[in-house]
């Protein structure tokens, strides 16, 4: 390995560390709490499968530090070598759209507060949750195609693309296949997985925030601080990573071995922000809710459960005057 290489290794391995713990944790109390000691909501709901996505991802960082300490190569098999990264590229695509899947949800009551009331149903949102699962599967397809333990010269095994894939062709016809591919996976990333459901966000919170304005009733600044630092957490730590891999992705032909350095150096970084994401949340429900003073008196499960709870009423009267207060606690909660 490269001397300049250590230092970014040894930071990432570390932050991985530190997010594989908080990750866990965090969201193994989400889990619980949601899961188990609230009565199950429709906010209840989206808490606990955005929770379980950051859960599963934490679980893979202790594979992936092994991975990283050993430079880049595997130990673990092939299957691991597909269930790791599918996991970890499903973290990505079900948070943001799960994430988009509540802006949505809150838009809605928001905007119309007596339908929401009538038809947010739990039943509904149970069958409704299980979409942004399956398109996540159906974006990780090419992990499961492709990804797999290879072997190079020196008998090193590494997870990585498979170019035998494609049969008995050249090796130049290979690598152009391989080259095109990536191009496609990081395109279809950073387009469907990323931009769409973020300008989905940002056109419901856009709408919210209109409806609160002219109201005029509710206090615009709180509601959408805490609204916003929700997404800009997810936004400020996924869209280095993701630029960086799509530029990768797209470039990679071109890159002479001093960019493909940098490039390395930009993924260790960007890479360990990102990860860094999987266990913010959980932290977000509590730091931000409402009476913050007075819930670090209380323990983190009760705390967890109070801001949950207070964001699950955001319906419950259809009144102008009754509608508008549960929707303020419910953004602020968010």
């Amino acid at each position: 390995m490269e001397p300049g290489c250590i230092a970014p290794q040894i930071f990432t391995l570390v932050m991985q560390g530190i997010t594989c713990v908080l990750g866990i944790v965090g969201n193994g109390l989400v889990i619980w709490v949601a899961g188990f000691r609230m009565a199950r909501t429709v906010t209840t709901l989206c808490y606990l499968n955005l929770a379980l996505a950051d859960f599963l991802f934490s679980a893979t960082l202790p594979i992936i530090m092994v991975s990283n300490t050993m430079r880049g190569q595997w130990p673990f098999g092939w299957f691991l070598c597909k269930l790791v990264f599918l996991m970890v590229d499903t973290n990505l695509y079900a948070s943001v759209f799960l994430i988009a899947f509540i802006a949505l949800d809150r838009c809605i009551c928001v905007l119309h507060p007596v339908w929401a009331q009538n038809h947010r149903t739990l039943s509904l949102a149970k069958k409704v949750i299980i979409v942004p699962w399956i398109l996540s599967l159906l974006l990780n397809l090419p992990v499961l195609i492709f990804l797999t333990t290879v072997t190079d010269d020196n008998g090193d095994i590494y997870c990585d693309f498979n170019i035998d894939f494609w049969g008995d062709i050249s090796e130049e016809e290979k690598l152009q296949r391989l080259f095109t591919t990536l191009a496609i996976i990081g395109i279809n990333r950073f387009v469907i997985g990323f931009t769409l459901p973020m300008s989905i966000i940002a056109i419901c919170y856009g709408l919210i925030a209109a409806k609160i304005h002219k109201k005029g009733t509710i206090k615009l600044g709180r509601p959408l601080r805490v609204l916003t630092a929700v997404v800009a957490s997810f936004f400020i730590c996924w869209f280095p990573f993701q630029l960086c891999l799509l530029l990768h992705t797209v470039w990679i032909r071109e890159v002479v071995f001093e960019g493909m350095y940098i490039f390395g150096l930009l993924m260790y970084l960007t890479s360990t922000l990102a990860f860094f994401n999987s266990c913010l949340n959980p932290m977000l429900y509590v730091f931000l809710g409402r009476d913050f003073r007075k819930r670090l008196i209380h323990s983190l499960p009760a705390s967890l459960e109070r801001a949950l709870t207070e964001d699950s009423a955001p319906t419950s009267h259809t009144t102008t005057k009754s509608s508008s207060l549960p929707t303020e606690a419910e953004l602020q909660e968010m």
